[in-house]
């Protein structure tokens, strides 16, 4: 390691950053520093190396022959640092790091995550939104949550709920609504990310989707909830997004069937680390308060997964 001894580990850090992202902007985000900070650290790397690690053209880095060299063994390196620092965390009985996608974080987890905190008072929890999937037996997370079919090979999985779906508009257009066809008369609000359709909705009562119109489109869950209450159009929601915008009447729920889409909700653990009373403790919350605060309405499981 005496290459190390000329060199100093937060240029390496990015260096590396700035490789991977593509962008100082997106490499000072990550390392929680401003933007010339990074590009402070890039350009002493440079001049401890003695080489050109980037070329500078129109304000972007782009890196030369040197760094493609390096990338790959950097970020192998930070990774295993990382995973060296996580150590540390693993198996504590205080701390918990949940990784968790945004829309569920947002919408449900950050609404009932007070509850665990006052009964669990001892133990410390650390979110983070992501839809990037993460290996909880080679990073710092403790526990996952994910919505997928199942199963998940290598990783200890276990199933929280099943996904179902319903629409949802505003409360004056609902006035419109007196039937399941009624909808085909009204935008309807489209999210391409969505891993169903409304066919497992209409199928219930024998309707087509062919008789949706067009209406405006997010790629993102959360907008177009917030694009529904604010009354343009009607949206197909699942339980974790609209409980509280249907309990609190920001939305309507014209119809109480709520079929399910043959997702899941997971929750996800690594295979080779080791189980606490603290995971357990919020394992066994978080799948009673998700019963607990969906509060499906009579009529709803008229279709089961």
């Amino acid at each position: 390691m005496k290459y190390l001894n000329r060199i100093h580990l937060s240029g390496l850090r990015a260096v590396e950053a700035v490789g991977r992202l593509g962008s100082v902007k997106a490499a000072a985000a990550e390392l929680g520093v401003t933007v010339g900070a990074v590009s402070q650290q890039v350009q002493k790397t440079e001049a401890q190396l003695g080489v050109q690690l980037f070329e500078r053209q129109n304000r972007a880095l782009l890196p030369t022959a040197h760094v493609l060299a390096m990338l790959p063994h950097l970020t192998s390196a930070m990774s295993s640092l990382s995973t060296a620092v996580a150590t540390t965390e693993r198996g504590r009985e205080d701390a918990l790091t949940i990784s968790v996608a945004p829309v569920f974080a947002g919408k449900w987890l950050v609404w009932h995550l007070k509850e665990f905190n006052k009964a669990h008072p001892g133990i410390r929890v650390r979110v983070e939104a992501t839809v990037d999937l993460v290996d909880p037996d080679t990073s710092d997370v403790d526990l996952c949550i994910r919505v997928g079919h199942g199963p998940y090979p290598g990783l200890n999985a276990e199933k929280l709920l099943n996904q179902r779906v319903f629409p949802v508009c505003s409360p004056r257009l609902a006035q419109d609504i007196r039937e399941p066809k009624d909808i085909g008369k009204l935008p309807i609000i489209h999210d391409p990310g969505q891993m169903f359709t409304w066919k497992t909705w209409l199928d219930l009562f024998g309707l087509d989707e062919s008789i949706l119109q067009d209406g405006p489109t997010f790629s993102d869950g959360s907008l177009c909830l917030d694009a529904a209450i604010a009354g343009q159009g009607v949206f197909l929601a699942w339980e974790t997004l609209a409980v509280y915008a249907v309990k609190s009447g920001q939305v309507i729920a014209p119809f109480p069937e709520r079929p399910a889409t043959g997702l899941g909700y997971w929750l996800i653990s690594g295979k080779t680390a080791p189980r606490t009373r603290a995971k357990q403790a919020f394992g066994d919350w978080l799948k009673e308060e998700l019963q607990t605060s969906i509060g499906r309405p009579k009529g709803a499981d008229a279709v089961v997964a």
